[in-house]
């Protein structure tokens, strides 16, 4: 589900958001969270934006009626005891959206909260999800919204997760006067990837799938067909399709495809390659195909993306 599906939520006035801090007040995690928040709220105001900060102990005994609930702590955070946790989550479930961010989501999907659901899990927890019994939906991104479900991955992305929050519900002026504010240059999005070794992601869990994601990333001028990657692994199609569908969310193939146009996005916004020259080298001979492609995952052509690139903030 896109984030622009938030946007309702700036009907609600005042919209009231909770961050419920379960862990240490100094990590990035959540300073790049609070930060860009406090900064709205001033800008906005209290009759557009009522942002509230609680710990959990405070949480459990506060009015619901929130529009947005964070449950956020650090991937490094002692779990809350497993009491707490549940009258926490009962608090942050009442708000039309909820989720969160860090070892958060982590807490969520121990506790069934997340079955079926898309999360950015920090790569470095995956391997505390052996457990899981209502498996959520592992995904390599920086954050996602599924349904009514939001999830951030934490460290440095709470800072674009916050900032891509802040677009939605209050428009692009507002979120280009924090980013001048907070000297951010460029803001990533959902489908941006952590940035980190798939075998540090998958290695110990899956290893075949680690190997078959490190194909695609190494393979995206010239891409290989998921017959090809399943042999090179030593999996049947059948096989590793199963795997991406439990791990990942999604098809080889599409998973590969998005992989390319990523890989694209970054070029467009970040060299000065022709759109023909970025097309090639993420193994697009077709320029309709890759504009078409590009389109239905960004809603945007890569002229535009581009134009992005050469067109200051309003």
């Amino acid at each position: 589900m896109s984030f622009a599906n938030l946007s309702c939520l700036a009907k609600q006035q005042p919209l009231r958001l909770l961050l419920v801090n379960a862990g240490e007040p100094d990590t990035i995690t959540w300073a790049g969270l609070i930060q860009p928040l406090r900064l709205a709220a001033a800008l906005v105001g209290r009759e557009l934006l009522q942002l509230e900060v609680m710990t959990p102990s405070q949480v459990v005994l506060a009015q619901p009626g929130w529009h947005v609930a964070l449950l956020v702590a650090d991937e490094h955070q002692t779990p809350l005891s497993p009491e707490q946790t549940r009258a926490v989550l009962e608090r942050c479930r009442s708000a039309q959206y909820w989720g969160g961010v860090g070892a958060g989501v982590l807490w969520m999907a121990k506790a069934g909260l997340m079955a079926g659901v898309r999360i950015a899990l920090p790569w470095a927890l995956y391997a505390d999800t052996e457990d899981i019994t209502e498996r959520a939906i592992l995904t390599p991104h920086l954050f996602e919204l599924d349904g009514r479900h939001l999830s951030c991955c934490g460290g440095a992305a709470s800072l674009d997760f916050a900032l891509t929050l802040i677009e939605q519900l209050f428009g692009a002026t507002v979120q280009a006067t924090i980013k001048e504010s907070l000297c951010v240059e460029r803001v990533r999005g959902p489908e941006e990837r952590q940035r980190v070794a798939l075998q540090a992601r998958f290695g110990a869990l899956q290893p075949r799938l680690s190997e078959a994601v490190t194909l695609m990333e190494t393979n995206l001028e010239e891409p290989l067909s998921t017959d090809d990657i399943a042999n090179l692994v030593g999996l049947s199609r059948r096989q590793l399709e199963r795997l991406f569908k439990q791990y990942l969310g999604s098809l080889p193939s599409r998973y590969y495809l998005e992989l390319r146009l990523q890989r694209a996005r970054q070029l467009l916004l970040d060299t000065n390659h022709s759109i023909v020259q970025v097309g090639l080298m993420c193994g697009f001979s077709s320029g309709s195909h890759f504009s078409t492609a590009f389109g239905a995952l960004f809603g945007n052509t890569p002229r535009e993306e581009r134009q992005r690139k050469l067109t200051p903030p309003a």
